[in-house]
């Protein structure tokens, strides 16, 4: 009996895992479309029916990271009597992986600029999610402390990146605990 012919959504899921790959490995603009319809083994036609032009599957490709990335940092944080610490022990984790190069949104970015306004909207607002996590985690009247963070949290990333391991993230986690303290002796002396 023959397989049953694939649907949209697995062709999609497919392309979208080559892709993200490929992207991420090796660059998006180092990757052309045939490349990743012979990773996907989807027909080059399909692709283009599904993803009309490469900016499109770039796009969906950043989307879906973005929401899972957000998605396990927000449940690495979630309820933890030490969120600060749990976002630099998360960075930690991630840093160690061994396909881990860097952001995907900063290469992303670095490599197409301002260019396709789909995929920098995608890399504004995965910055604004992440902006708003530590937000949260800051507490009200905090965005000083949020920025802070923010540019730990990026700084950690971009470093890591050339020099993977946990090291980068332990030492941002100190220097946010730095600030952390900070904000509260400058608290009790605003009070």
């Amino acid at each position: 009996m023959p397989a049953a012919p694939m649907n949209d959504e697995e062709a999609r899921t497919r392309l979208l895992d080559a892709a993200e790959a490929l992207f991420y490995a090796d660059g998006i603009q180092a990757v052309g479309m045939d490349r990743i319809r012979t990773e996907s083994g989807i027909p080059l036609k399909r692709l283009y029916r599904l993803y009309p032009a490469k900016e499109s599957l770039v796009t969906a490709y950043l989307e879906r990271r973005d929401r899972r990335w957000t998605a396990s940092l927000r449940e690495a944080v979630a309820g933890r009597a030490d969120p600060v610490g749990a976002v630099f022990d998360w960075l930690a984790a991630w840093f160690c992986e061994p396909d881990f190069r860097g952001c995907a949104f900063l290469n992303a970015y670095g490599e197409l600029g301002t260019g396709p306004a789909g995929v920098l909207d995608v890399v504004r607002r995965h910055k604004a999610e992440l902006r708003a996590l530590l937000a949260e985690i800051a507490g009200p009247g905090r965005e000083d402390l949020a920025e802070q963070l923010l540019l730990l949290v990026e700084g950690a990333t971009v470093v890591a990146a050339l020099e993977p391991g946990p090291g980068v993230a332990v030492r941002a986690r100190e220097a946010a605990y730095v600030l952390v303290r900070a904000g509260a002796v400058a608290g009790r002396a605003d009070g």
